[in-house]
C-alpha cells in the first residue's frame, strides 16, 4: 500500500485534481482583496495547466424562490440579512450577471463547471465519482470563500478518503478572522494538508509522474 505523506507525494497531477471553488462575479466582488485573491488563484490555475492536471471549477447557483425549501431559504435570509421568506432575492440564477466565472480564469473546454446548491463541492455534483473514475486521490482547492465553502469542502473529501490540499494564499474570505479559524481547525484535524501558490506551483512544476495525453 503506498501512503504519500509528503507534498511532492501527494501534489503529482498523476493523481490530483484542482479545484477552483466559487470564483463568481457575484462573490469575488464581495471580497475586500479581490484582485490579490483572483490573481492568486490564476498562479495556481496556470501551474496546474502547465502540469496538465485535471481541472473543476464550481459555481453556487441560486433556485427561483418557488424551488426553495427550508435550507435554501434560511440560508439566503442569512446571507441577503432579511427577516421573511418573501424578502429573498435569488443572487445566483443561472443567467443571472453574478452567476459566471470571472474573466480572468474563465475554464477551458477540457475544464468541467459543477453548479451546486450546497456548500460541499461534493455534494449534490459528480465530482467524487469524476475523481475516482480518473484513479485520483488528492484534491487541491483554490477560491472562495474558505469560512463558509472550503472547509466543509475540505471535511467531505477527507470524509470520502481524498487528500485535500488547501492552497491558503489562493483562498479568500468575508471574515479574514473566520478563515483563520477554519485553517487552523483543519490543520489540527490533520489529514488536509495546508501550503501556499509559490510551494504549490513549484511542487507540479518538478512532479515525476504528469498524466498521459488523452
Amino acid at each position: 500500500m503506498e501512503i504519500r505523506t509528503t507534498l511532492p507525494e501527494i501534489c503529482n497531477p498523476a493523481h490530483m485534481a484542482l479545484v477552483i471553488y466559487d470564483m463568481q462575479v457575484g462573490i469575488v466582488s464581495q471580497v475586500k482583496d479581490a484582485e490579490r485573491v483572483v490573481a492568486k488563484v490564476g498562479e495556481a490555475l496556470h501551474a496546474a495547466r502547465q502540469a496538465r492536471m485535471r481541472v473543476f471549477f464550481t459555481r453556487h447557483m441560486s433556485l427561483p424562490v418557488e424551488l426553495m425549501g427550508a435550507f435554501q431559504l434560511r440560508m439566503a435570509m442569512k446571507w441577503q440579512r432579511v427577516e421573511e421568506p418573501d424578502q429573498v432575492r435569488p443572487w445566483f440564477l443561472r443567467h443571472s450577471p453574478g452567476f459566471p466565472i470571472v474573466s480572468a480564469l474563465t475554464p477551458l473546454a477540457s475544464e468541467a463547471v459543477l453548479d451546486k446548491i450546497t456548500m460541499s463541492a461534493f455534494e449534490g455534483t459528480p465530482l467524487n465519482i469524476a475523481l475516482r473514475d480518473c484513479g485520483l486521490t488528492a484534491v487541491a482547492i483554490a477560491g472562495i470563500a474558505m469560512e463558509v465553502g472550503i472547509e466543509p469542502t475540505v471535511r467531505h473529501g477527507m470524509d470520502l478518503g481524498l487528500i485535500p490540499v488547501i492552497i491558503s494564499d489562493a483562498c479568500g474570505s468575508g471574515d479574514p478572522k473566520a478563515a483563520q479559524r477554519s485553517l487552523e481547525s483543519l490543520a489540527f484535524e490533520g489529514n488536509a494538508v495546508v501550503t501556499d501558490t509559490a510551494t504549490f506551483t513549484e511542487v507540479i512544476g518538478h512532479a515525476t509522474a504528469p498524466i498521459s495525453s488523452q
